[in-house]
């Protein structure tokens, strides 16, 4: 199990190391695989030492936008918040995407709701 993880990460490599097993993939390394798994998502989402020391420090990517944990919503959980954010935050948003993942699909989304062609 990848030191530091909680409880829900350790569920996961538990599920994942299992499913390996029961699948008999990656043999004599299910619980490696898994632990790299893990470590990526707990990165991903903030939850390692370096991602909480960033935070701290406020280098942190997505630290300051108008939504929590941006950088780990899908499109749709984004564009399920743009009504309750102004013209302001969702041009932070455009910005910061733009500079960053820059999906074709929620740029658009973003400047339609820049440009008043939907409501919010």
């Amino acid at each position: 199990m990848p030191a530091g993880a909680n409880q829900k990460r350790e569920g996961e490599f538990r599920k994942l190391e299992h499913r390996f097993r029961q699948e008999g993939r990656y043999k004599g390394r299910e619980d490696e695989v898994a632990a790299r798994i893990v470590n990526k998502q707990r990165s991903q989402y903030g939850e390692t030492k370096v991602e909480k020391a960033r935070d701290r420090q406020g280098r942190s990517p997505d630290r300051g936008l108008p939504m929590k944990d941006y950088q780990t919503l899908t499109i749709p959980q984004i564009r399920d918040r743009l009504d309750a954010l102004s013209s302001r935050e969702i041009q932070k948003i455009r910005s910061y995407e733009s500079e960053h993942k820059n999906r074709k699909g929620l740029m658009a989304l973003l400047n339609k709701y820049l440009h008043g062609h939907l409501p919010h």
